[in-house]
Formats: structure tokens, C-alpha cells, sequence
């Protein structure tokens, strides 16, 4: 039976499992599946594996291929599997092909690797990375990849081009941009790609973006399932509750040192009882302090799953 088309399949929370490593720094496939396994047990809609909460910048593409086949493996076609691609368009290309080798459903399009290319060169990108495999493809706006409307719309027109997961924050662009698609009569499916994204949940509802990246789902499902009910259920007070008693602490004590949106999240998945091991370089762990401080703000966080505090 041929799999329904991903951008009818993408519902629900989405899932970004971090990568396991044993002791020795290697990958530690076990508590990999595990990790996936359990997400998709606990209710994910999709998981998208290799991506930034999975250092995709830290695996070799040998390491990548094993780790988004595990994926597909686990999920058994119980939920897609997206898998990240990135770097300059020839690596990007060959990722994609990994990706499509091992099972998975569709790309995760990283911003181009250290140079800031003007809009034509990201559209030739894209397009180029999207007609590389049968693969579906959603393009990651950040960092050096933030696009104007004119480009979405470009993008909006390519096979095999079918969403834009926005990490660049600015709501202003991506009203103009959700509006220029729309005025072309064009479909895109929109993700909000934030660090903590729930932070922003409502702003974002408020534009039509209702799907989100949640990496509290890897090491608090409860919570990360209770905030996404409440917000596409319309229930804003559980929401805001929420957002006071637990991601806005957690969204600043990620400020609090560079690489804290990965490292974090794996130092709490350690924290729930898996060992996934360490970040690899150049990230590094956060402080214990730090550590101490994530641990009260979960514990925190579930208290409030019970009504106002």
C-alpha cells in the first residue's frame, strides 16, 4: 500500500528525539530506539529524526543513515518520520538520498552551511534538494535562510516543496508570507520552529500556524501533550498557566548559555531515567546548577497539570 502523502500525515505534536551516545561518544542505538519508541508510544504525531535537537551537525553520514533507519523501524508507519538535511546543496543532497535509502518519509531542510546566499541562490537550493529524492521537503527558516514572501511563494510553486518551519521569529514576515501564498492560491503547511515553541503558541495561532516543534515532548510528554490540547482547544487560561508556571522559566534558563535548546533537553531526558549520554562538541552540558534549576521547573511544570497554583 502506498503511504498517504506527508502533508496529509503531519498532525498532532511533533516529535524531535535527541541522539543517544554511550560513554565513549558513540551512537547508542538502544536508548535511541527507546527514546523514539517511547515518544511514539506516548502519543506523537511525527517524528522528526537527525534534526537540530538530534545534532544533526555532530553525526557522520554513516551514523545518520543507522539513526533515521532506527527511526523508521520504530515507528513501524505509525507516524512519519522526517529526518534533517543540510549544509551546502551537494551534502544536503546526499543526506536526502540517506534519508530516502533508510525509510524516511520526508527532509527537514537546514539553512545552507556558512554563506549567506541572496534569494535566488536559496531557491535554487531548495529546489535543487527537493528534486533529489521523491522525498517531501520542509525548509527550515533561520539563521542565513530567512525568506521574503516573493521566495515563499517561489518555493510555494516547486515539487515536492510543501512546508515552511519558521525559526526566525519575526510574525510580521510570516503573516506576509502565509498571505502572499494564500493570495496565489498556493498551499504550504506552516510549522513554528522556535526554541521552547509553545512560548509563542498563541502568537502563532493567531496567524494560522498551529503545528510546532515541541522539545519538552522528548523528556515531558504529559505536560507537552497538556499545552497542546489547551491550545487547539482554545482553552488559553491552561495555557497561559502554562506558559507562566513552566515555559517561560524553562525558556530562560535556556538563555542562559548558548547550545542550552540541545544540551538541556538531553540533560532531562537523563533526568526521566534514560541515558542518552552527553552532547557532543562543540556543545557542552549545562552547569549543575543549571541542572538542579531544569529538574524544579519539570517538577513544577507537572504540578500545574493539576489546575491553578
Amino acid at each position: 500500500m502506498t503511504p498517504a502523502p506527508l502533508a496529509g500525515r503531519l498532525d498532532g505534536l511533533l516529535f524531535f528525539p535527541v541522539t543517544a551516545y554511550g560513554p565513549d561518544g558513540t551512537l547508542d542505538l538502544d536508548a535511541f530506539r527507546a527514546h523514539v519508541r517511547a515518544g511514539v508510544e506516548a502519543g506523537a504525531g511525527a517524528v522528526f529524526a537527525c534534526c537540530g535537537t538530534g545534532e544533526f551537525h555532530a553525526l557522520t553520514p554513516e551514523e545518520y543513515r543507522v539513526c533515521v533507519a532506527a527511526a523508521v523501524e520504530e515507528t513501524a508507519g505509525r507516524v512519519p518520520v522526517v529526518a534533517g538535511a543540510g549544509y551546502g546543496t551537494a551534502l544536503a543532497v546526499r543526506y536526502a538520498r540517506l534519508a530516502e535509502e533508510a525509510g524516511a518519509d520526508g527532509l527537514l531542510a537546514m539553512p545552507p552551511y556558512l554563506v549567506v546566499g541572496d534569494q535566488g541562490g536559496l531557491v535554487r537550493h531548495y529546489t535543487t534538494l527537493a528534486a533529489a529524492t521523491g522525498l517531501d521537503v520542509i525548509v527550515y527558516q533561520r539563521d542565513n535562510a530567512v525568506l521574503t514572501p516573493a521566495t515563499a511563494v517561489a518555493l510555494a510553486r516547486a515539487d515536492g516543496i510543501i512546508g515552511l518551519k519558521d525559526g526566525h521569529g519575526d510574525l510580521d514576515l510570516m503573516q506576509r508570507i502565509v498571505s502572499a501564498v494564500r493570495a496565489e492560491e498556493l498551499g504550504l503547511l506552516y510549522f513554528n520552529g522556535l526554541p521552547t515553541a509553545e512560548l509563542t503558541g498563541l502568537a502563532y495561532r493567531g496567524i494560522g500556524v498551529t503545528l510546532y516543534s515541541s522539545a519538552v515532548f522528548c523528556f515531558a510528554p504529559d505536560i507537552a501533550l497538556a499545552f497542546h490540547r489547551a491550545l487547539n482547544g482554545g482553552d488559553d487560561e491552561t495555557a497561559n498557566r502554562l506558559i507562566d508556571g513552566f515555559y517561560r522559566p524553562l525558556a530562560e534558563l535556556r538563555a542562559k548559555s548558548r547550545g542550552y535548546a540541545v544540551s538541556l533537553v538531553k540533560a532531562a531526558v537523563r533526568l526521566g531515567g534514560l541515558d542518552v549520554g552527553e552532547v557532543r562538541p562543540p556543545l557542552s552540558e549545562p552547569a549543575p546548577a543549571h541542572i538542579e534549576e531544569l529538574a524544579g521547573i519539570i517538577e513544577r511544570g507537572r504540578a500545574l497539570l493539576d489546575g491553578p497554583r
